[in-house]
């Protein structure tokens, strides 16, 4: 089992602990986040990326938001509020993100009458719980998306879907990871993922680590790819999903997606249904972060680009369901992709 990206450590004392995946792949580095701000400039700047991992950390840092309140029970409550409004501030698309957030504040709300100490725990264990129900969504995408991989075929993955973004196994990685243990023969195409280099340092790392075959590439090197008849299949993951199927994934998903459909490759999303905005018809309605312009013009810290360079640097973009030839859920794979599909697939869902 790949190491926890996220976790808890102790009781409601205890403390929280992530992989600091700005440093890899060439530094393995556990930090510690002991404040709220530090859980927050941990999400914004990326030392925890990936949707279900960022809500595994919001979660656990609402924990932490309480740690330092009177067991008073108003101030444990106004300390939850604080913290979900403070968190909800670090990164806007990831959907993860304000699901966990609301799952805190309403587990608090459930305990109002109970007292501070016991709110206090309520939460803690909230939030272990939805560490562990990703985990367990992640070895479910795996197994219902594990026949897709098939002996000897090659996969074409963007960003990073796999246990760095995740609890546990990832999203578009899982299948990947199933098969492999399956004792299945196959190759992985991993886009470097420009600007901030997600495939190159961590989905190239952590696959290689469980002894994939991984070979990486450029991004503008998939339709040459594609061409020459060496990916069958693309698997990626995704930070939000519209009712429709309109999925936002780290940007240059859709180019992929659009080089798929011209080459006949099928392109496959893989998500928890945590991932699902059902509040939201399309993808017209998901909101894109833009990143500083210093990670397109200074790339790790060296300026590649001239002075004052105009630049436009939004870090997802939006897949429209009809590039997408299923969705891979811990419920199955939906495929068509239609609103009537996913709902059914889905039953209450996300909303």
């Amino acid at each position: 089992m790949p190491e926890p990206t996220v976790r808890w450590v102790g009781g409601l004392q205890g403390r929280m602990e992530l992989i600091d995946q700005t440093l890899l792949p060439t530094e393995h580095t556990v930090i510690t986040c002991r404040t709220v701000e530090e859980v927050w400039e941990a999400i914004k700047v990326l030392r925890v990326r990936g949707a279900p991992a960022i809500g595994v950390a919001a979660a656990m840092g609402v924990v932490v938001g309480v740690q330092g309140a009177p067991d008073d029970e108003a101030a444990v409550l106004e300390a939850v509020t604080e913290t979900c409004e403070y968190l909800a501030t670090s990164r806007p698309t990831a959907v993860n993100l304000f699901w966990a957030l609301d799952r805190m504040r309403r587990v608090a709300n459930a305990h109002r009458g109970a007292g501070g100490p016991a709110v206090k725990e309520a939460l803690l264990a909230e939030a272990k719980a939805i560490r562990d129900e990703d985990a367990a969504m992640c070895r479910a995408i795996g197994d219902a998306g594990r026949h897709l991989v098939t002996e000897g075929c090659g996969v074409l993955t963007h960003c990073n879907a796999g246990s760095l973004a995740t609890a546990e196994y990832g999203t578009a990685l899982a299948p990947l990871y199933r098969a492999h243990e399956a004792g299945r023969s196959f190759r992985v195409y991993a886009d470097e993922t420009r600007p901030l280099l997600q495939g190159a340092r961590l989905t190239t790392w952590e696959l290689m680590q469980a002894g994939v075959d991984v070979t990486l590439i450029c991004d503008n090197m998939a339709g040459v790819l594609m061409r020459q008849g060496m990916v069958d299949l693309v698997l990626v993951g995704a930070d939000r999903i519209a009712a429709n199927g309109d999925t936002a994934n780290k940007i240059g998903t859709y180019s992929v997606a659009v080089l798929a459909k011209h080459h006949g490759v099928p392109f496959y999303v893989a998500a928890p249904s945590s991932t699902f905005d059902l509040a939201l018809d399309s993808g017209d309605g998901i909101p894109i972060e833009e990143r500083g312009a210093e990670e397109v013009t200074h790339g790790f810290g060296r300026q590649t680009a001239p002075d004052d360079a105009k630049t436009y640097c939004p870090a997802f973009d939006v897949t429209p369901a009809e590039l997408i030839e299923g969705i891979v859920t811990e419920r199955g794979i939906v495929s068509p992709v239609t609103a009537a599909g996913l709902s059914a697939a889905l039953g209450e869902g996300r909303g």
